[in-house]
Order: structure tokens, then C-alpha cells, then sequence
């Protein structure tokens, strides 16, 4: 695989009141009042998405490249008489998106299930309420946030993090995702490690510089930085088997004042999640093609089997877990009671969904699903062409690749952990031989815990992998 090696300097972090007081700021210089924006005949909505958070692309990049949204918009305006114009602003997190929601400067913005709590709080606090009204991608289990470490790190498991420095986002899915792994470890996440609050981008540099001995991230830091060769993962979120997701907000006046725009883009994002599952490989490259990350990342999350599904419905499971998330905020003086149920409004969703709805909504099977078990299906991608391949299982990729040229050859291969079923690279996984089987898992902890249950089990490279499959 291809790696790269772009460093960027840290900044000073913030403190958990300073990001909290960031939340009740408008960004000023986007611009006016989004409802001032044009006169009734000619009206411009301002889309807030999270390019590099590749979780929302269906709400957000991938939507943006395919130019859905401003289709359904134009058909409207054929309707109704009006000249609809879209404004697309990118942000490195959901904090500012809320921020610019709350002064009216953006419509409609796609973000994380904690950053959609806060959303939810800041807009009530400051009278400004705002409706999630669809989700773009969501994984049962939660695996969309990762704790990774250096390469050549010592630490084994989250118990090690004791006495040592972990950068988070303070506020992020990923950071919840911190507190409770550490918790689970008997650890307590404000006295017995050291957590600077850093935006993703610096975080990772603090890592790669040695400045801090882990970072806990959202999509896709974890897997950029792992195929880089920066970080190796040391704690995979599945083991909380606590969903996470992003969905789609909207200002509430906006919604009311102009219902058909948001069923428009709701229609779109359909479109969209229905393109990125019938062309997941092209999907990744146009995502890939506007944000700057390898195309290998983005299909580790977004392709077939990723660790992200898209589904638009609105499910119970995740509704359920935006709930406990509650708990979590308010322990990080993030924010107060949150009327989970009062933020949720997907009926204009079930609208433009029609009456397949409520079976979708009922379902938690991937509409991306490779062929065969999907807790062993595995994917290969090999250089210089143009499609994947998929197998049975880890052993059965192996045993090709070894056939076939070797790790040269691999663009990306991508296998399911054994016991969380969290997909990952092939030469980043943490490999046991196991019998007549090679077993591959995300990290060191969970590849320990299986070799402790299976006598004669052993830990192999990748390289040695490959030799055992042959």
C-alpha cells in the first residue's frame, strides 16, 4: 500500500468551557441571516457538512459532487415559480455548524450523534430549536470511533493509558467513545489520564510528533492514520456494542417556513445513499477525488461491508442510544437535559420515503452487504484495476493474495475482525493462527483475549499470515 507523511504543527488545546463557549458563537464572516439570503423569488440554502467526516457524505460530499440536491431544487422551482440557490460550507467538525445553525447562517448540516445533541441543546437554550430529520450512516456496534496508538507503542489495552496523555475532542462521538472505554478499564477518564482537547487534525500530529501516547478519533482519522503507517489501532469502539451515527439537522423556522426545500434534499440524500450503494468503488473515488483522502480509506468506511451503513430511517436502536449519550455531555458540563424525543422529526423523511418506510426503518441489514457471511466476508482491491473482489473469509483472501503476486500487488485488502466484525486493513490487523484458520482482529487486546480462550493459538505478522494461508 501506498503511504504519506504530511505533518502539521499542534496548537494549544482547548478547554471543555472554551469549546462550550465556541458552541453559543456565530462565525460571523459566512455571511447574513440565511432567511435574508434573497428575496421570496429567489432563495439561496446554506448546506453545513463535514467533508472529511466521511460518515455524512450522503448529506454532504458525496451528495455535493453529484449535484442531486441542486436537481430537486430546480424541479421545484419549476413548480413553484422560484430560482433556488445552494451554498455549501465545509467544516472540520459539527461544533461550528451548530454555531452558524443557532445565528440562522446555515439551513440544513449533517454531523455526529453527540455534536447533534449539543446541536439540539444550543438551539433550545439560545430559541433557536433545530429538528434532526434523517440519518446519514450509523454502525450498531461503534465502531466509527477508534483509540489508536503509535506503530511502535507498548501499550496493549486501555488499562495501559493510565498516567499517560490522550488527545480527544472534547463534545465528539469519539471522545465519548474515550470516557467509556476507559471506564469499562476501571480507569477514570478526569483523573487517571491526561486528555487534552484537540481538534482531529491536531491530534493527529500530536501523535505522529510524540507529544501524546494515543489519540481517540471519529471517521476517518483512525483508518487514515493507520494506512499511513502512523498509528496502529488499540482500542476498536465495537466492543461497547453502543451504536454511533451521524444524521441530518435543520433549523426548525427554516423547515417550517420552507418544508418542500428539506424534502428536497431529503430526496436527494436517497439519491445519493442509493448511488454510493449500487457504485461503492466509484463512490469512494469521488469522495476521495474532493476531500484528499485516499480512496482505500474512504472504501474501508463507505464501500461494501464498511464499517458504516447508510440508511437514511431514523431507527429506534439509535435513538435509544442518542439517549445514553445524554449522560455523558452533561457529565462533561457540555450541556443539560436534552429532549431527545422533542429533536427528532422524521416525518418529512417518511414523505419522501412513501410506504416503504417503517419495513426500512425495522431493518439493520447493510443494503451494501458483500456476498456471503458478513461476518467473514472479506474484499480485495489490487493495483491498477478498476473493480474489488470479494472472498468467503480472511483465510481465503490470504491464501489469493499469497497466489497472486503477494502484498505487492494489493492495492487494499479488507478484513472483518473476528469478534466485532469492525472491517480493517489486512496488513494492519493483528493476525492469530488458529488451527487451519487465520483470524485477524483490529487490535493487540482483542487478538490476547482470543489466544487466552484457544489453546495453541499463535500471533503472526502479515507477511507470516500470508505463508500460513498457502
Amino acid at each position: 500500500m501506498k503511504h504519506s507523511t504530511t505533518r502539521r504543527r499542534a496548537v494549544p488545546a482547548a478547554t471543555p468551557a472554551a469549546v462550550a463557549t465556541a458552541l453559543l458563537l456565530p462565525l460571523t464572516a459566512c455571511g447574513g441571516d440565511a432567511d435574508a439570503q434573497g428575496d421570496d423569488k429567489n432563495v439561496t440554502v446554506t448546506v453545513g457538512y463535514q467533508s472529511k467526516t466521511i460518515n455524512t457524505v450522503t448529506a454532504g460530499t458525496l451528495l455535493r459532487e453529484l449535484g442531486y440536491f441542486e436537481r430537486e431544487l430546480k424541479e421545484l422551482g419549476r413548480r413553484d415559480g422560484r430560482t433556488y440557490k445552494v451554498t455549501w460550507q465545509d467544516y472540520a467538525t459539527g461544533a461550528p455548524i451548530t454555531a452558524q445553525m443557532v445565528a440562522g447562517k446555515v439551513d440544513i448540516g449533517s454531523m455526529g450523534d453527540f455534536p447533534l445533541l449539543l446541536n439540539a441543546s444550543r438551539g433550545r437554550q439560545l430559541k433557536a430549536p433545530t429538528k434532526l430529520v434523517s440519518v446519514t450512516g450509523y454502525n450498531l456496534r461503534g465502531a466509527l470511533n477508534t483509540i489508536v496508538t503509535k506503530p511502535d507503542s507498548t501499550l496493549r489495552s486501555v488499562k495501559d493509558l493510565r498516567g499517560r496523555k490522550v488527545s480527544s475532542s472534547v463534545g465528539s462521538a469519539s471522545d465519548g467513545t474515550l470516557v467509556r472505554a476507559l471506564q469499562r478499564a476501571g480507569l477514570d477518564p478526569n483523573e487517571d489520564v491526561r486528555k487534552l482537547n484537540q481538534q482531529p487534525a491536531v491530534g493527529a500530529s500530536a501523535l505522529d510528533g510524540g507529544s501524546v501516547d494515543a489519540l481517540s478519533q471519529f471517521v476517518a482519522w483512525p483508518g487514515l492514520l493507520a494506512f499511513q503507517g502512523k498509528a496502529r489501532a488499540l482500542y476498536d469502539g465495537a466492543q461497547l456494542k453502543l451504536p454511533t451515527f451521524h444524521g441530518t439537522t435543520t433549523r426548525a423556522a427554516f423547515a417550517d417556513e420552507r418544508p418542500e426545500v428539506v424534502k428536497a434534499f431529503l430526496t436527494a440524500q436517497i439519491k445519493a445513499t442509493g448511488y454510493l450503494h449500487q457504485h461503492p468503488l466509484d463512490a469512494s473515488g469521488k469522495v476521495a477525488k474532493a476531500t484528499g483522502l485516499p480512496p482505500e480509506v474512504v472504501h474501508l468506511y463507505n464501500g461494501a461491508n464498511g464499517i458504516a451503513t447508510f440508511d437514511p430511517t431514523v431507527k429506534p436502536q439509535l435513538v435509544a442510544a442518542l439517549k445514553k449519550d445524554v449522560p455523558v455531555l452533561k457529565a462533561a458540563k457540555l450541556t443539560g437535559p436534552v429532549d431527545v424525543d422533542g429533536f427528532i422529526d422524521d416525518s418529512y423523511l417518511k414523505k419522501v420515503y412513501g410506504k416503504g418506510y417503517a419495513k426500512a426503518v425495522r431493518s439493520t441489514a447493510n443494503p451494501a452487504a458483500l456476498p456471503g457471511d458478513s461476518a467473514t466476508a472479506s474484499e480485495l482491491w489490487l493495483e491498477g484495476e478498476n473493480r474489488t473482489r470479494s472472498f468467503a473469509d480472511p483465510t481465503a483472501l490470504l491464501r489469493y493474495v499469497a497466489g497472486h503476486g503477494g502484498a505487492e500487488k494489493v492495492r487494499a485488502a479488507y478484513v472483518p475482525d473476528a469478534t466485532t466484525g469492525t472491517r480493517w486493513f489486512a496488513d494492519r490487523a493483528v493476525w492469530v493462527e488458529d488451527g487451519s484458520e487465520l483470524r485477524p482482529f483490529v487490535t493487540r487486546a482483542a487478538a490476547d483475549a482470543w489466544k487466552a480462550k484457544h489453546s495453541g493459538s499463535r500471533t503472526v505478522d502479515y507477511a507470516g499470515a500470508l505463508k500460513a494461508a498457502t
